[in-house]
């Protein structure tokens, strides 16, 4: 029998869609059977020793045991990133549209309940940022807003698409979910790839993060990339907010087999992880220390090793040199020149509050040139639309 958990803090919203999907019952199962502790120093040689891991294998890479195994594992992981993406690192930089969100979130800056600057870009305003963004010479754009279909509605998201698309090649989306017909209508908008942070994928952990709003729906959001791929999308990304958790190894076991199960099931799509841990904001200040950088580090070589092909992000949570030296392992694409305010890439009289703190506020070209430095080729387009 599939292992079942519960999975919804409250029913369907009258405008979400329900898919015919097995994947969320496959990613809890596959987390049950996960024991950090069981795993051996022979599992973990045997894995970095393998040319193609299996499940087993990949949590073998995030276990304890792991641990000693470090720089053979940076050492396959560097590797394997030349092999399948050379020396190259995609640079791009979000935009953060709107902050309003509907979520109760306890983590968030944008925590509905947050006393917080609130503001939404106007379409005016829209543009004047993505032309400066552009002026940079960056192709790469993330659309990002807060979880409100109020003020962020998909006409407004549709609205920043379209304007992206004219100074951008490559236009991701990291709003809330939606339906596969409405991600349908954002690609034929210009949108090419969706980012959704599942953030904890343990049921009983995310209904006590999540207090209120859509969001508090975990099997909706689980199925958010799916959705975005029946809707046309060419590549998805995962992440969770490592550090949420007491055992950050379970979400990151499971945030990698939700990528691995939907490469499975749509071997066409180019599938990413992003790689965030909690980190000071508006609604949590301390600096958590559960998640290490070489935490961080573990779960991004193993996710190379398991996921050859797949990309891999690197926040602005993160310091320069920790940033500088994962990219010249396992990481694949990096922001530059990042503002996380709302209007921060212009000189919009009204600025809303960010999400989170930065930890790296370097600038394009000083991420560019740095790269350089290390030997690296930053590219600022790696994809081109055949409407251009």
């Amino acid at each position: 029998m599939p292992y079942r958990a519960p999975t919804d803090a409250c029913a369907y919203m009258p405008h979400m869609e329900a898919i015919d999907s097995s994947v969320m019952d496959e990613i809890l199962e596959a987390e049950k059977g996960f024991d950090p502790s069981s795993y051996t120093s022979a599992d973990v040689l045997r894995a970095i020793s393998k040319d193609r891991l299996d499940p087993y294998d990949f949590g073998a890479l995030l276990s304890p045991a792991a641990a000693p195994y470090l720089e053979t594992m940076a050492e396959k992981a560097q590797r394997l990133t030349r092999e399948h993406f050379g020396n190259t690192v995609c640079m791009f930089t979000p935009i953060y549209c709107s902050n309003y969100c509907d979520n109760r979130c306890v983590y968030c800056g944008f925590n509905h309940d947050n006393v917080i600057k609130r503001a939404r870009l106007t379409p005016e305003e829209v543009e004047v940022e993505m032309s400066n963004i552009a002026s940079t010479g960056l192709t790469d754009i993330l659309i990002l807003t807060g979880e409100s279909r109020t003020y962020s509605d998909p006409e407004y998201i549709a609205m920043c698409i379209r304007t992206a698309k004219k100074h951008f090649s490559s236009i991701g989306l990291e709003v809330y979910p939606l339906n596969s017909d409405e991600y349908g209508y954002m690609h034929e908008c210009g949108a090419d790839y969706v980012t959704v942070f599942q953030e904890t994928y343990d049921p009983v952990r995310y209904e006590q993060l999540h207090k209120g709003g859509a969001k508090r729906i975990f099997s909706y959001r689980i199925n958010a990339q799916e959705r975005a791929l029946m809707g046309g999308m060419r590549g998805v990304a995962f992440g969770a907010l490592l550090g949420l958790r007491e055992d950050w190894r379970k979400d990151a076991f499971s945030c990698g087999m939700h990528g691995y199960l939907l490469q499975r099931k749509y071997p066409w799509a180019e599938i990413s992880y992003s790689l965030p841990r909690l980190r000071p904001c508006s609604s949590h200040k301390e600096d958590d220390t559960s998640v290490g950088e070489r935490d961080l580090l573990q779960v991004a070589m193993a996710y190379r090793l398991f996921m050859p092909f797949a990309g891999e992000t690197i926040s602005t949570r993160e310091v320069p040199r920790f940033r500088d030296g994962i990219v010249n392992i396992c990481a694949t694409k990096i922001s530059a020149g990042t503002s996380v305010r709302i209007g921060g890439h212009s000189d919009v009289k009204d600025q809303g509050d960010g999400q989170f703190d930065l930890s790296d506020t370097r600038g394009v070209d000083e991420v560019r040139e740095t790269l350089k430095r290390m030997g690296l080729q930053p590219v600022f387009n790696d994809y081109v639309r055949s409407d251009r």
